[in-house]
């Protein structure tokens, strides 16, 4: 196993001078990604953060070393932080940029973190919560203009510029942190701790394409690197996991990570523009709500997008119509649709729309499984009622300062570690898994449960249907009931009548919204993925239609 800091030094030396990161007309090779994560993590170690106690001495939940905060949009400053921490055996963990002050506020002291590095323009939040921040001690800021409001805040690129470029020389560990917070989308954010040697194997590129096997060798690492030329764009914010772990791919295959302009909200057209500029090879998004607009914007301009020949998807699903219309109107591209976590890492591939299976079908990843109700037993194929997808090997340790999460997520079966990021499943022949999702996603009604994501993807068969989401509401005969929020597509109209008609040939009607709210436009998370505490309070503010 080897520390996420060995492998991006490997890399760095093996090609120095390719362009390790293209963002907003500037370039960097990875000799200037070396000096500069060096640079920061000399400048760290002055201001005495580090690891102040090995993995081995403290429990699955805590950390030993000291966390640093990165609240900013997609950069190069955004990796730089990433990996000068790592060198300085400091933790970085992402902020949301979205949070309001009372969630910007809970995060950084959930986590303890000692330093941040933040853009200017979020100086105000920052500053107006501070006498709330016991243990946040260093403010790092990058200029991106306006104001400054935190007046003992330092420079980073004066940071970077007084500190010295030599190699840090410190007793890495496999052990060492990697955190990534959840996004929060079903409660408050956690911070999932992964082991860096667990991490690389599981999603940051540490198996080889071929035959999956572990990459056992800096030297395998190198030759990886000479061989990989492709400009590849996560387009999702890094502060999520579907744009960072596919940055550091990117970083770790030898290929040049190129940003869009446009960081601070999703532009279909500076993507394009983006993509046609710097011949990008691969495109990660993550669901229908990134690959919408992708669409429209594509059937309205004359891009030359040839050099496009991946599609990655993750994070959130792809509806089938979606990756049809993508299909078309870009023929010599592989469209790939992931499934995973935070949690897990990635679990799975998505095969509805090549093999006539039901919705939410999906080829299981070798380390993938699915847990007993009760969370003690593997089940086989063809059991009972439904159970949990986990992963198993290669997995997280726990979620930061909480034990009770920790305990429950992160179980021991016949002394192997498995991972349950909370998604229900039933497995399949054939290495194939059915989800139904996450618990706090199912509506209960009169007794039978409601998968919402199933019934948002009937709904989105109709082809009026731009985006839907699908959440309960209290009801006097049923308990619960579904109710649907609907985005129609530009210039179109579609009755509910007609959505129901067209849904009931994919589900059993009682799985059918009794009620349909249409909307201008469906809010979304910045990654992409649903809004259901939106829908939800939509909902509540509607009147209840007489009959529903």
């Amino acid at each position: 196993m080897f520390h996420l800091t060995q492998v991006l030094d490997c890399v760095c030396n093996a090609v120095p001078e390719r362009e390790a990161i293209v963002c907003r007309g500037k370039r960097w090779t990875f000799a200037d990604f070396a000096d500069r994560s060096s640079r920061l993590a000399n400048a760290l170690g002055a201001l005495k953060l580090g690891c102040h106690q090995e993995r081995e001495t403290v429990e699955d939940w805590q950390s030993g070393q000291d966390l640093i905060a990165i609240y900013l949009h997609n950069g190069n400053e955004y990796l730089e932080t990433m990996f000068g921490a790592f060198k300085a055996r400091v933790a970085p963990f992402n902020v949301n940029y979205r949070y309001v002050e009372q969630e910007l506020a809970y995060l950084l002291n959930n986590a303890k973190a000692r330093a941040i590095v933040y853009q200017r323009s979020f100086g105000e939040k920052l500053a107006a919560i501070r006498d709330r921040l016991p243990d946040l001690q260093i403010f790092i800021e990058i200029d991106d203009g306006g104001p400054s409001y935190i007046d003992d805040a330092i420079d980073y690129e004066f940071l970077l510029e007084a500190a010295t470029p030599d190699t840090v020389m410190l007793p890495y560990s496999p052990d060492d942190l990697y955190i990534l917070y959840t996004g929060g989308t079903t409660g408050k954010p956690k911070g999932v701790l992964w082991r860096q040697g667990d991490i690389w194997i599981s999603v940051l590129g540490g198996r080889r394409l071929s035959d999956k096997g572990i990459i056992e060798s800096l030297d395998e690492v190198a030759a990886i690197a000479r061989e990989g030329t492709m400009p590849v764009m996560p387009a999702p914010p890094f502060m999520h996991a579907a744009g960072q772990w596919n940055a550091i791919m990117g970083l770790f295959a030898g290929n040049t990570v190129v940003i869009q302009d446009q960081v601070a909200h999703f532009d279909a057209a500076d993507i394009l523009d983006t993509i046609e500029r710097e011949k990008v090879v691969m495109l990660s998004i993550v669901g229908d709500a990134f690959a919408i607009p992708l669409i429209e914007e594509i059937k309205m301009g004359s891009r030359d997008l040839g050099t496009l020949r991946f599609f990655l998807n993750s994070g959130a699903h792809l509806s089938a119509r979606t990756k049809k219309e993508l299909t078309r109107l870009l023929p010599k591209t592989r469209i790939l649709d992931f499934l995973g976590s935070t949690e897990g890492g990635n679990q799975g591939q998505h095969v509805e729309d090549i093999e006539g299976h039901p919705s939410g079908t999906f080829k299981m990843s070798p380390s993938s499984a699915v847990l007993s109700e009760d969370r003690t037993a593997l089940l086989e194929e063809g059991h009972d009622g439904l159970g949990w997808w986990a992963r198993r090997k290669y997995v997280p340790i726990g979620y930061l300062n909480d034990e009770v999460a920790t305990k429950k997520t992160f179980v021991r079966i016949d002394g192997e570690r498995f991972a349950i990021a909370g998604d229900r499943a039933q497995l399949l022949g054939g290495d194939l898994v059915r989800l139904f999702g996450r618990d706090s996603l199912v509506i209960n009604s009169g007794g039978e449960k409601i998968f919402v994501e199933e019934v948002e993807e009937a709904l989105k068969k109709h082809a009026a249907v731009k985006d839907a989401l699908v959440v309960g509401r209290e009801s006097a005969r049923w308990g619960q009931e579904a109710v649907a929020v609907v985005q129609l597509h530009p210039d179109t109209e579609a009755q509910e009548t007609a959505i129901h008609e067209e849904s009931s040939r994919h589900i059993a009607r009682y799985k059918l919204p009794k009620q349909i709210f249409f909307v201008p436009e469906i809010v979304r998370h910045a990654n992409g993925k649903p809004d259901y505490r939106w829908a939800a309070a939509y909902v509540k503010g509607q009147k209840v239609q007489e009959g529903a």
